[in-house]
């Protein structure tokens, strides 16, 4: 075989051997894809729906069956109370799911509505907006939270609100840059050459055309979000007991990781699993959007 004729099947080779790695990658990333989307379906409808997935009930106890093993009959084994943990979970999801959404609600609408002002009104406006924007951005937003927790009083509603405010200032940035990029398009000019009020250009024109990309945010934003409600649940600022939210869960298994690790280490894993399955979930979202 000639010098040229074996260069050409080494380079056939490697084409065939890339092609191959990225069909493989293909698959891999829909089989993620789609194991990551079952996963989130069935936790997001079990939590939402609990009473026809299990038929316990969350808070009934009973000292005879405390602290039992996984099993059949108990799939996440019981408490110390004798309660089953499997449905304390799909009953705290609910908690855990409904703040978490409610805490995404709060940070997209405010950061869409001071975004917009922000941006469309420039000057004076944008510059006190945004300085405020940047101080706050400044301050970690769990301990942003934390401290209008602490002023507002515990529960889940108070969890949510406190980490949709102290979202809020990302979701202002992405709007405000989405909404300088609008305000120069020529549709504005004619909007406002047809006499078109402020206010209208604003909710018809620049606010309709700035929230893609803050949706997409809101997406990958959401499993951080799940781990941040979790983790001041953990810390007793969410529901109180008998409640169950996924933190709190995590957190009344501390004294029996040796003697009944499952207390804690099963609502760990469906946390862990959420948050990862919202991760590949945003990275597929991500990648089509830049493609």
């Amino acid at each position: 075989m000639s010098t040229s004729g074996s260069s050409y099947c080494a380079n056939l080779g490697r084409q065939i051997m890339r092609n191959l790695a990225m069909v493989g990658d293909v698959m891999r990333r829909r089989a993620a894809g789609c194991m990551a989307g079952i996963y989130l379906l069935f936790v997001i409808l079990a939590s939402l729906f609990p009473a026809a997935f299990t038929h316990h009930d969350p808070t009934a106890t009973s000292p005879s069956e405390k602290l039992l093993a996984p099993s059949a009959l108990h799939w996440f084994g019981t408490d110390q109370l004798g309660r089953d943990v499997y449905t304390r979970v799909l009953y705290g999801g609910r908690e855990t799911i409904v703040a978490s959404l409610l805490a995404l609600v709060i940070a997209v609408v405010g950061g869409l509505i001071i975004g917009v002002i922000a941006g469309y009104a420039g000057g004076w406006v944008d510059a006190i907006l945004m300085r405020t924007v940047d101080v706050l951005l400044s301050i970690p937003y769990l301990l942003l939270a934390i401290t209008i927790i602490t002023a507002i009083g515990f529960g889940t509603i108070p969890v949510a609100l406190a980490i949709g405010v102290g979202l809020t200032p990302s979701f202002v940035r992405t709007t405000r840059s989405q909404v300088l990029r609008v305000r120069e398009r020529a549709f504005i000019d004619a909007a406002r050459v047809n006499g078109a009020s402020s206010f209208r250009i604003m909710v018809s024109h620049v606010l309709l055309n700035s929230s893609g990309p803050v949706g997409v945010l809101a997406i990958l934003n959401f499993g951080g979000v799940i781990m941040s409600v979790a983790t001041l649940s953990f810390l007793g600022f969410g529901a109180q007991p008998p409640a169950a939210e996924w933190g709190s869960l995590i957190n009344a298994g501390r004294d029996y990781l040796l003697t009944a690790p499952w207390l804690s280490l099963l609502p760990g894993l469906v946390v862990v699993l959420c948050a990862l399955s919202m991760t590949v979930i945003a990275q597929i979202i991500e990648e089509r959007q830049r493609g």
